[in-house]
Formats: structure tokens, C-alpha cells, sequence
């Protein structure tokens, strides 16, 4: 997802304006390249609550943010002379992050995000700043930002202030080809100039849920393709363990357990197995009434997690909505303090999905285990191996899978249940939402990798049925997808050899949506 490139001059263009920004524009910002542009609405908002802004600085009473101090400085008024000062002063202090720089898309979110408050005239600053954004963004430049530093709360200060120390023509950055170079080199090569700060406009940088919210925006629209390709995987487990498909059933979920995600998944796996001929034959050479909970209960667990995204769409879609912005320009001219740069919302979410990732996960590795076994495979070699004791098969792909799965549990603890105070407790109580969301970002890649590990096992158990001679065949749409694998470059069944190059295939497979594209052109749409 993280290419480096510059934004061609014939890109999508996003026009931001006073109107909220989609969920759609945030992915084409950050991972599509699309250009952006301040709207003539948006800038004669933005001027209008700048006017507003220079009035309050040239009266004598403090204002916070525009005539004050911040966080627990906020007692000492600056004078004139000292301001601009003091915008500098901030964003340097607060681009203190540290660790390993953060992807590149996650920046461009970030910064696509923070230029859509500011357009939104709530927060008092210049045009001409958010203009600025704009241009970096169009330019492909991209300030380097550190893995540590947001506690989630006053915003994400610290990935935000590297941002906005770019903006001032200082900090580090890297160009179109992803190369570092200094930032007045790259400013002047694009013929940007840097940004001189007025009043609040350093705070108004820096103070916003921004890098939090667009790691939740990428991380549902990854997890959306992977519950979908998690629907394909159990589907294909099923028939290769010749489980039943009536359990599937339309009338089973929502007339009698009315939550939609399981009705959502439950449809995908019937539609992924009609016209199978190995399904229904759990009652043949070792009869069992029913199969084991990892089949049967699949829609449940996926759907489950369906429900938890959904809720995870809502909140950022309000979000998406927000100015947030301490203090923030009302419309009708009051500069006002407030709390709404809490990330507690965000933060709240993504640990959520960070649960329903990891017993996504969980429920695949306890299917690919099942292919495995011997004894609970019905019928299969052990491992699924060409000549088991000679040859390990899959085994060590489950070892993979395992691991993963038990990384993913560990992600799986809340961030936002912590909190430490800072800035000599007038920040008593943070969200650590980027925390939340740095978690959440691996453990989504986790994911795809576990259910690429039970993609090759299912395609190789269904290939085994087929050179078994198992009456009937696997359904079109799962032979779809197993000859998607074997054209990605996962090999089939055989004797044992170098496997990692067949599941890294499998997980590009999976991450690329080429799987559920490949079964969605015989299934039509799925959910």
C-alpha cells in the first residue's frame, strides 16, 4: 500500500470544502495519491474566522491559544512581539517523537485530515495554511513522522507537529521517491514556500484526532475485504471436511437471531458453496451429526465482528463530521475552549476491532487445524502431506498460523484502558488512541496472513478430494478461488518443499482482494 510516488498532475482531484470529507476521498488521499484543493467556500469561511482571530489578538485580555501559553503554561499572556515566537516554540517542543517513521499513507491521511479542519473554519487559521497542506500533499512530500510520541489526547501533538514543522520549512520529510532529503530543498524544489505561523495557528495544527482516525479509516477498509475473504476461507474449509450447508441457511439466522452481520456472512458462505458435490456428506464413512464449532459457528464469529465494524463505520463517519480543534471559532464569532480533541471515541473503536481481528483469526487457525489432523479430517492424509512421515506437509504452516494468532491476542488488549497523566496533570487523563491504532494496523496485517495460511490449506485439502475421485467436486465459486491460488503461485498438493514462497503468495492474494474479486465474478456481489 505504501508506494512512493509523486501525484500525477492527471490524479483524482478532492475538493475539499465546507462539506464533510468521505471515508472514499481519506483512501484516495492517502493510498491512491489523489490531488486535494481548498474550495472557494472553505476559504471564505476560513477567512472570515481568521478576521475574528485578529481581532481577539489585539485585545488586551489573554485568549487561549491565540494570546496564551498551552497545557499548563496557559497562565502566562505573550505579548504581541512574542507570538509568532511562540508558535515556533510549540510546534518544535511538540515534534518530539521517536522510534521507526510510520508509513506513508498513514502521514498523508493524517495531514489530509487536519487540512479538512482547518478548510472547515472552526479553527481560525489562514488560508493560506491549509493551502500549504494542500501543496505538500500534491507535491508527494511527506514529513517524517515517529512511531511514539501521541498519547491520544490534545490530539496526536506529536505526529501532527512534525507536520506542522515541515509546513514552517524545517524537521524531516521525504520527496516523490521516498528518498529523505532536507525540507527546504524539497519546499524549494516544488515551489512551496514555508509558512510563517500567526496567532493559534501552531495549536491549530497540532490539535486534532487526525492520525488516530485515519489509521481507523484504512483499518475498516481492510478488515471489510478480509471478514468477506474470511467468509470464502471457512466456506471452503467446510467442503473440503464434506461438512453440511444447511446450517447456512437463510431462515436459521436473521428470522430467529436477528443481528445482520451473521446474516451477511452465512449468505456469503451459501452463495460461495452452491453447487458443490462435496458438502452433505457428513453422515458417510464417519457419521457426525453435526460439525465442529469452528464450521458451524463460523458466521456467528465473523458475523459478530461485521457488527463490531459497523458500529467502528459510525463512529468514524461522525468523526469524519468534527472539526476538532481546541480553542475552536463558532459561527457565530465566539472563540471557545473545549474537550472535543479527547480521542476516546476513536480509541474505544479500534480496540474493539483489535478483538474482533484476533477471534477472526482464532477461528481460522482452529479450521486449518482440523484439515490437518488425521482424526478429525475425515478421510485427508495427516497434515495433508503426500506421504506423511516422509513428508511434514502443512504442518509448520499451523506452527505460522499459531504464532500469529497468539500476536494477535496480545494486540488485542486495550489500549484505551490506560492512561498517564501529562503536562503537569492538567492532562490528567488520556485516550492513547494512537496507540490503539498502531496495534490495530498489525494486527490487521496478522490477519491476512492467518487466513492466507487457511486458504492453502482448504485449496490443497479440496485438490486432494478431487485426485481422491470424492464424488461430485468443489463448488464454482471455490474452485474459483483455488485456481486464484494456484495462478498467484500457490502450489497445490505434493511432496514437501520450500513453503514460505506459497504462503507470502497467499497473503498477497488475500491483501490485494484479487481472492474475493476471483470468487465474486462467479458468486456476483458477496457482502
Amino acid at each position: 500500500m505504501d508506494m512512493h510516488s509523486a501525484v500525477a498532475p492527471d490524479a483524482p482531484l478532492i475538493q475539499v470544502g465546507k462539506a464533510d470529507v468521505s471515508a472514499e476521498d481519506v483512501l484516495a488521499v492517502a493510498r491512491g495519491n489523489a490531488r486535494v484543493e481548498i474550495g472557494p467556500d472553505a476559504l471564505a469561511e476560513m477567512a472570515a474566522a481568521r478576521a475574528r482571530i485578529d481581532a481577539l489578538a489585539a485585545e488586551p485580555r489573554p485568549v487561549y491559544g491565540v494570546s496564551t501559553g498551552f497545557g499548563a503554561l496557559a497562565v502566562r499572556h505573550i505579548s504581541p512581539e512574542l507570538r509568532a515566537q511562540l508558535q515556533r516554540s510549540l510546534v518544535r517542543s511538540h515534534a518530539a517523537g521517536m522510534g521507526p517513521a510510520v508509513e506513508r499513507e498513514v502521514v498523508r491521511a493524517l495531514m489530509f485530515l487536519r487540512m479538512k479542519t482547518l478548510a472547515s473554519g472552526r479553527t481560525g487559521v489562514r488560508p493560506l495554511v491549509a493551502q500549504t497542506m494542500a501543496a505538500l500533499l500534491n507535491a508527494g512530500i511527506t514529513p517524517v513522522v515517529r512511531e511514539f510520541g501521541s498519547l491520544g489526547c490534545s490530539g496526536d501533538l506529536a505526529p501532527l507537529s512534525h507536520c506542522a514543522l515541515v509546513l514552517m520549512g524545517e524537521g524531516t520529510a521525504t520527496g516523490p521517491d521516498g528518498v529523505e532529503k532536507p525540507v527546504a530543498e524539497l519546499l524549494a524544489a516544488a515551489g512551496i514556500e514555508p509558512v510563517e505561523l500567526l496567532e493559534k495557528e501552531g495549536l491549530a495544527l497540532i490539535n486534532g484526532t487526525d492520525g488516530m482516525l485515519g489509521m481507523l479509516v484504512m483499518a475498516i477498509a481492510d478488515l471489510q475485504r478480509l471478514f468477506t475473504t474470511a467468509d470464502i476461507t471457512a466456506a471452503m474449509t467446510l467442503e473440503a471436511l464434506l461438512g453440511t450447508d444447511k446450517v447456512l441457511a437463510p431462515e436459521l439466522h436473521a428470522p430467529i437471531r436477528p443481528h445482520p452481520g451473521q446474516a451477511h456472512s452465512a449468505a456469503n458462505m451459501l452463495a460461495v458453496l452452491k453447487g458443490s458435490g462435496l458438502t452433505g456428506h457428513h453422515q458417510d464413512d464417519a457419521p457426525r451429526v453435526q460439525d465442529a464449532y469452528s464450521i458451524r459457528c463460523a458466521p456467528q464469529v465473523a458475523g459478530a465482528g461485521r457488527d463490531t465494524l459497523a458500529h467502528a463505520q459510525l463512529v468514524a463517519s461522525r468523526e469524519l463530521a468534527a472539526s476538532v480543534d481546541n480553542p475552536v471559532v463558532l459561527p457565530d464569532g465566539r472563540v471557545e475552549s473545549n474537550g472535543n480533541f479527547h480521542g476516546a471515541p476513536v480509541a474505544y473503536v479500534l480496540d474493539f476491532l483489535a478483538i474482533a481481528a484476533a477471534d477472526l483469526g482464532s477461528i481460522s487457525e482452529r479450521r486449518t487445524d482440523r484439515l490437518l489432523d488425521k482424526a478429525r479430517s475425515h478421510g485427508l492424509p495427516a497434515f495433508l502431506a503426500d506421504d506423511p512421515g516422509v513428508d511434514s506437509g502443512l504442518m509448520i504452516a499451523q506452527y505460522t498460523q499459531a504464532a500469529l494468532v497468539s500476536e494477535n491476542k496480545r494486540l488485542a488488549v486495550p489500549a484505551s484502558v490506560d492512561s498517564i497523566p501529562s503536562s503537569a496533570m492538567q492532562e490528567d487523563h488520556v485516550s492513547m488512541g494512537w496507540s490503539a491504532a498502531r496495534k490495530l494496523r498489525q494486527a490487521v496485517e496478522n490477519l491476512g496472513r492467518i487466513l492466507a495460511v487457511e486458504l492453502t490449506a482448504a485449496a490443497r485439502a479440496l485438490e486432494l478430494r478431487q485426485q481422491a475421485g470424492a464424488a461430485g467436486g468443489p463448488a464454482p465459486a471455490t474452485a474459483a478461488a483455488m485456481a486464484a491460488a494456484r495462478e498467484a503461485g500457490v502450489g497445490g498438493a505434493g511432496r514437501d518443499r520450500f513453503l514460505s514462497p506459497d504462503l507470502e503468495a497467499a497473503a498477497a492474494l488475500v491483501a490485494s482482494g484479487d481472492l474475493v474479486r476471483a470468487v465474486e465474478r462467479v458468486t456476483g456481489p458477496l457482502a
